[in-house]
């Protein structure tokens, strides 16, 4: 059976509703307060688990109360937990302020996942080494990031979010690189190319800089796959948003699991596009992203 390994982040999510984001200086009232299961690398692995493959995650978790809900969906997914470790410290925290229309800010406490570091991972080789697809992200530290790359004998998604220095060459691996179009930008300052112009071309000027394929996510815009051979927009269904948290790596957990069942990039693009539309319509990341049970909202082609 094919098999998904994620190296990444796994976080509580602390998250407060208000009518918009404050600004700076300002306090506001706010509503729920609830912890939710969380992080990157966790968001991903959960939904691409949710839908059906077979996933193995490498990381950290504290020894808080926090890591309970930030492992729930871990545990309830299937998720092979062995290369996961508690260790003596903070569960990853992340604050989250979710506005009335639905778009979020966030602010991250790196907890127990800056310990994911090249020895933490180099420890746990043989869970990236027999890997079809390693997913990462970028909420580890830069070494942990390089090491699961040179460890890796498959497939290398990445998703570098949030955008942090790492390994040039590590980096340029990915296929495809998963980015949304300010994190293209930022990817593209890096490597020390011009960061403007539209999202069609930033995805095609990081084809030039080396990447084999990249997805770019324009959130109500759908996404837009680039290769070497040219590029596809991907239109994404119209819902009713409620919470953005999570839905890109919804977008990139689907991405994935799509991958592993043998579809293109475009196809596989499609049906995340679908996935990511989903988790907007519920509450939190992992608690709205769809199984496989789950009715996925159609592109509209009138």
């Amino acid at each position: 059976m094919s098999k998904l390994t994620v190296v990444g982040s796994i976080n509580a999510d602390l998250i407060v509703h208000a009518e918009r984001h404050p600004q700076p200086g300002e306090t506001l009232l706010g509503s729920g307060g609830e912890i939710l299961a969380g992080g990157k690398g966790a968001n991903q692995a959960v939904a691409a688990a949710q839908l059906g493959a077979h996933v193995a995650f490498v990381g950290a978790v504290g020894s808080d109360p926090y890591a309970e809900p930030a492992m729930h969906y871990m545990r309830t997914s299937g998720i092979d937990l062995s290369a996961v470790e508690q260790v003596d410290t903070n569960t990853g925290l992340a604050v989250i302020t979710v506005s009335a229309d639905g778009e979020n800010t966030i602010v991250i406490s790196p907890g127990a996942n800056a310990q994911v570091d090249s020895d933490f991972v180099a420890a746990r080789a043989s869970t990236i080494a027999d890997a079809d697809i390693v997913l990462l992200q970028g909420e580890i530290p830069a070494s942990g990031f390089q090491a699961a790359v040179e460890h890796s004998n498959g497939r290398v998604v990445v998703n570098l979010a949030p955008v942090v220095q790492v390994d040039r060459e590590s980096l340029l691996q990915a296929n495809p690189l998963l980015a949304n179009e300010h994190e293209a930008g930022l990817i593209l300052e890096q490597l020390g190319l011009p960061s403007d112009g539209t999202p069609h071309e930033l995805a095609h000027r990081l084809i030039e800089a080396g990447f084999r394929s990249v997805v770019l996510t324009l959130g109500a815009r759908g996404a837009y796959v680039a290769t070497p051979e040219g590029g596809t927009d991907i239109p994404t269904p119209r819902v009713t948003t409620i919470d953005t948290t999570g839905a890109g790596d919804a977008f990139a957990g689907a991405l994935c699991s799509r991958l592993l069942q043998g579809d293109s990039l475009i196809d596989a693009a499609s049906f995340a596009a679908r996935v990511g539309a989903f988790a907007t319509t519920g509450n939190g990341a992992q608690p709205s992203y769809p199984t496989t049970s789950s009715r996925l909202p159609e592109v509209d082609n009138a």
